[in-house]
């Protein structure tokens, strides 16, 4: 039965938590932007207007600097249901308050409401990623992220028009309508919230440090452990810096560009936010429901790609002026602008959504929380940044907007592959996901049962040089693997596999001094809690039937009890990879272009009384006949 991430929207253990993150996200930009409305209703000044502008943005980030790590604190102690009823609860109260600053046209009011939206916000956010891992399965992380990401993309983008529009479509009765909606969202929003299913405390016996500066720097030292997650949330503050310089340029490119206004501002926006929301969901489809980080590289390279072309689409100023939506479409070049505003947002979507699935696939579940809430304070301080940059190469160095979005397309691209020349398993998944991906059709089966953290052995049939590669993409976890030295050595698959850590190994006659290497390796690793992979039958099969697995599997056992996973290849045997032909003739088309090929995995198996005999029969039998 094939899998389909929309089905999540129909189960109680997601739909709920996605409608209240989606009413949240809407709720606070109609606010925002039913603000801008009542300025212009009430007519004050262009200065008033501009100290709104900047004021507004400030007070709304302001307590993610503050508060975020006690709000990863509270994350991590209190049960997550509870904690999304509280901030829903919240919201209630300050949306009550902000309907007070509404109906009194008191801006003082609006202002202290939205510095605790922005307070609200804060406390949410680390419940808002650190839940799906505890009530998705972690082949459902991507397809979930993908969803959480469409839904706050549009429901921003909807806010915004719907906020913008209040004032326009009721006049003077404004007011009332902005005070009402923004009321009614939150009450909708707390009572949704209270049909999301129990979610368990990540840590309930953590003590609270309530001084924010020694607990934010212990949090953003946390984020930093492991290298695929720092770099992973640097990847997500980048992008955060990426869409804060986009959108705001938008507006003035939308009327000094591209000769239009506020209404060609919102529809470049929501060019923008659909590509984000398609480029999310597309993630599970291309990922084949694993934590596939080598969309990571794709997505900063096309963002790049499309930034770049927005800069040739049209560098220089408009032509024309007041062009509606209509005007615009039918104007000369229009459709490379739009086309590049949604190809922007796609790759966007390819570049997040990855991020924040290894990020909760990744870290501790006790400390998932506090790693959001570092998350967030650094995302903060690259928004600031943006904001900052963005005014100072146009008012300093007089940049035009084209001009940034190339900048901005350039230094995206330096961003990219210093990340992954750091952490070069973002790259080396990118090449095993465009070879498996571009040769075969792969279907994955079985391979959630793998353990999420901790130490194990996984023991697969031995078909094709491909082999290791296909399994990479198949599981979420990063899986140092036994190769015989001999193909460890191939050139070109030789970086990928050094990359990767891949362990070479000899038999005994062979090279004595490989093989003891290897196995000190092997037995560091399982005790340093890695994923191990290795194929038994020490070679490529030349018969396309499964050889005896070799007693090493049992000596590696003995020294490190650990749990093992039978898992098999089925339908490689026809592949050019294998050797099923002779060398000519291996390299010949493939009969049957990206054909289908699987990986299916068995239950973990106690090591104990474990013989190559008994995994060689439990890989047989999950293989078939599909050779």
């Amino acid at each position: 039965m094939a899998h389909n991430q929309f089905a999540l929207l129909t189960q109680r253990r997601f739909l709920p938590f996605f409608l209240t993150q989606a009413f949240g996200a809407f709720n606070d930009n109609v606010y925002r932007q039913a603000i801008i409305g009542l300025l212009f209703y009430l007519g004050v000044s262009d200065e008033q207007r501009t100290l709104y502008t900047n004021l507004a943005p400030a007070l709304f980030i302001l307590p993610y600097f503050l508060f975020s790590a006690t709000a990863g604190q509270i994350a991590e102690k209190l049960e997550k249901h509870k904690l999304i009823r509280i901030t829903t609860t919240m919201e209630i109260a300050i949306m009550s308050l902000a309907a007070v600053g509404f109906l009194t046209q008191n801006m003082s009011v609006l202002l202290v409401a939205l510095f605790c939206t922005g307070l609200q916000s804060t406390l949410f956010g680390p419940v808002k990623y650190s839940i799906l891992p505890s009530v998705l399965k972690p082949e459902e992380l991507t397809g979930g992220n993908g969803l959480v990401e469409m839904g706050t993309s549009i429901s921003i983008l909807a806010g915004m028009i719907f906020g913008g529009l209040i004032f326009t479509l009721a006049g003077a009765h404004g007011p009332i309508v902005a005070a009402a909606a923004i009321v009614v969202l939150a009450v909708t929003g707390n009572i949704v919230s209270r049909m999301i299913p129990r979610a368990d405390a990540g840590e309930p016996d953590l003590k609270i440090n309530w001084n924010p500066i020694p607990e934010s720097v212990k949090i953003l030292r946390m984020t930093r452990r492991q290298p695929a997650v720092r770099n992973s949330i640097l990847g997500v503050s980048w992008f955060w810096f990426v869409g804060t310089v986009l959108t705001s340029q938008l507006p003035g490119y939308a009327e000094d560009n591209l000769g239009g206004g506020p209404t060609l501002y919102i529809f470049a926006l929501a060019l923008f936010s659909i590509g984000t929301g398609v480029g999310s969901m597309l993630c599970e489809k291309l990922s084949a429901r694993t934590v596939e980080i080598g969309l990571v590289p794709l997505g900063a390279f096309g963002m790049t790609a499309f930034m770049v072309d927005l800069y040739f689409a049209h560098p220089g100023m408009a032509t024309a002026k007041g062009l509606d939506v209509e005007g615009f479409v039918r104007s000369a070049g229009s459709w490379r602008i739009v086309m590049d505003l949604v190809g922007i947002g796609v790759f966007a979507g390819f570049f997040v959504v990855p991020l924040f699935a290894l990020i909760q696939n990744r870290s501790p579940k006790n400390e998932l929380s506090r790693v959001i809430a570092g998350m967030n304070i650094q995302n903060a301080a690259f928004i600031v940044l943006a904001a900052a940059l963005g005014v100072i190469v146009q008012r300093f160095f007089h940049w035009t907007i084209p001009q940034v979005f190339l900048a901005l397309g350039i230094l995206n691209a330096l961003v990219a592959i210093y990340i992954f020349t750091i952490v070069p398993e973002f790259l080396m998944r990118f090449l095993s996901w465009v070879l498996v991906r571009g040769l075969y059709r792969l279907r994955v089966s079985g391979t959630e049962r793998i353990p999420d953290e901790g130490a194990a052995l996984v023991v697969c049939n031995h078909v094709s040089y491909m082999d290791p590669l296909i399994l990479s993409a198949s599981v979420s976890r990063p899986m140092r693997f036994v190769m015989y030295y001999k193909i460890f050595n191939i050139p070109v698959m030789n970086w990928i596999f050094r990359t990767a850590k891949t362990i070479p190994i000899a038999g005994a006659k062979e090279d004595p001094e490989v093989l003891r290497r290897a196995m000190e390796e092997i037995e560091a690793a399982l005790a340093d809690g890695q994923l191990v992979g290795i194929f038994p039958e020490g070679a490529l099969t030349k018969d396309g039937d499964i050889a005896a697995f070799k007693s090493g599997v049992e000596r590696i056992l003995e020294k490190n009890p650990v749990p093992v996973v039978p898992m098999a290849l089925r339908g490689m045997w026809s592949s050019m990879w294998s050797k099923r032909d002779s060398r000519l003739r291996r390299m010949r088309v493939p009969r049957r272009f990206r054909a289908q090929v699987e990986v299916v995995a068995d239950p973990p198996r106690d090591p104990q009384g474990l013989t190559a005999q008994m995994l060689e029969a439990q890989v047989r039998a999950l293989r078939g006949d599909r050779a």
